[in-house]
């Protein structure tokens, strides 16, 4: 458990408690999310099950269809049924070749239009969470997506980003899916943003878009109740969610998380000198699996990642086989976070 210095002196002074948690953010990282799953079905099927005061979930790419899964009535069986539903993605394609944009497009939105599509007013009127979706809206020229401006598109954000992520905003801007029943408690100042509500016209859609990675899915166009346009993956912009929670002026922001570092975006992966925890962070506790623990029990000493999609090929049931054994290893970090509820001060960790 790593926390900034805010959140650091409540565990000290009184433990975790569920009534402390107001935010939970959720990163993008395919399949990384599995690793978290009993993690998940613990906090939300039992820890946070009976909270009163009004919880942010906010979810970008694979965090979004989690913390929409958060929300459903029975949130552990559905975590479950997600993590079947992940492991067991299987795409036409040809010997040695990515499957077709259009194909995967077609196939995963039919599993969240399923699984959430249909039970959009549950989610929406659920008496404590409320969920915010993060989306990345192309500007200019990926104002719609095409076989050469969209490659242009993402090669002048790159460049952009390059020399600052505000710079960025000039091609994708950030747009916020949010529950219209409570805003934020914290303004999003760090980087283009518009705010639409979330209701059951586009909260499928919404999903789908911030789960849309660029050239493996295709872009959600025209979300209803959104400006037109083509919406990709949430990750490109907010690939950590690295936002400014510290405005808070209560409570804590509970962080289940798959490192130790909370990269602002997807093209910030190899910036490292945008890696190190800032003053945004400050009331924020991160929970996240060690790396020696990862590398001693995972398959292949590391967490499930889209890699695996071509390193197994088309040996589909022997990572289907290393998915699950990573979500049942996962259930000892569960089990962790269970016995420190039960303490009345936890020394947690800084952040860096």
């Amino acid at each position: 458990m790593f926390a900034g210095p805010r959140a650091r002196a409540r565990l000290r002074e009184r433990g975790f408690v569920a009534s402390d948690v107001r935010v939970i953010p959720a990163a993008a990282g395919g399949p990384k999310g599995l690793a978290l799953n009993a993690l998940d079905r613990f906090i939300f099927g039992h820890w946070l099950r009976d909270a009163t005061q009004p919880v942010h979930l906010i979810g970008a790419s694979i965090g979004a269809w989690r913390m929409a899964v958060a929300c459903l009535p029975d949130a552990d069986a559905a975590f479950a049924q997600m993590a079947d539903d992940y492991i067991g993605q299987d795409y036409p394609r040809e010997p040695g070749r990515q499957p077709k944009a259009r194909d995967v497009t077609r196939i995963f939105g039919a599993v969240i239009d399923a699984r959430l599509g249909g039970q959009a007013d549950a989610i929406l009127a659920h008496p404590s969470y409320r969920l915010h979706v993060v989306t990345s809206r192309g500007r200019h020229v990926m104002r719609r997506e095409g076989r050469v401006r969209t490659p242009l598109g993402y090669l002048g954000a790159f460049a952009s980003n390059l020399v600052s992520r505000r710079a960025m905003g000039g091609w994708l801007e950030r747009v916020m899916f949010s529950d219209p029943r409570e805003a934020l408690p914290f303004a999003l100042h760090d980087y283009r943003t518009r705010q639409v509500g979330l209701d059951a016209r586009n909260l499928a859609a919404s999903i789908l878009a911030s789960c849309s990675i660029p050239f493996w899915l295709d872009a959600v166009h025209d979300i209803p109740g959104a400006p037109r346009g083509a919406y990709w993956d949430g990750g490109i912009t907010d690939y950590h969610l690295h936002l400014d929670y510290a405005q808070m002026n209560e409570g804590l922001v509970l962080y289940p998380h798959f490192q130790t570092t909370v990269v602002p975006g997807w093209l910030d992966k190899a910036l490292k000198h945008r890696h190190a925890a800032t003053a945004r962070l400050a009331n924020v506790v991160l929970l996240t699996p060690d790396p020696q623990w990862v590398r001693a029990v995972m398959p292949n000493a590391k967490l499930p990642d889209r890699g695996d999609f071509k390193a197994y090929g088309d040996r589909i049931a022997e990572r289907q086989r290393d998915w699950r054994r990573a979500v049942a290893e996962s259930a000892r970090l569960a089990d962790e976070f269970a016995e420190l509820g039960q303490r009345t001060t936890i020394e947690a960790l800084p952040l860096t």
